[in-house]
């Protein structure tokens, strides 16, 4: 029975994924070009880039689902993220 859990556990953590907030994003940046952007910093699981169902616009903040800290981490430690002329 501790075996079970044992190894239900170690699942719950290998499918745990990290996540950023990114906040100021143009209102011309896809969730597509999003994820290519911060691709380039480790393996992308999820960009979740939430809608106004009044405007039709994007709220312009979004989470990126990392599967690793070191991934995190290597995002954070660039100084600043320009997409299409905007820090974001």
């Amino acid at each position: 029975m501790a075996a079970a859990s044992a190894v239900r556990a170690a699942g719950r953590r290998s499918r745990r994924l990290f996540d950023i907030f990114v906040a100021e994003i143009p209102w011309t940046v896809s969730s597509k070009e999003l994820k290519e952007y911060f691709s380039q910093f480790g393996s992308v699981q999820r960009c979740q880039l939430p809608f106004d169902r009044d405007t039709g616009f994007h709220r312009r903040y979004c989470w990126i689902k990392f599967s690793a800290p070191e991934e995190v981490q290597n995002v954070l430690q660039k100084d600043s993220h320009i997409l299409e002329g905007s820090k974001v």
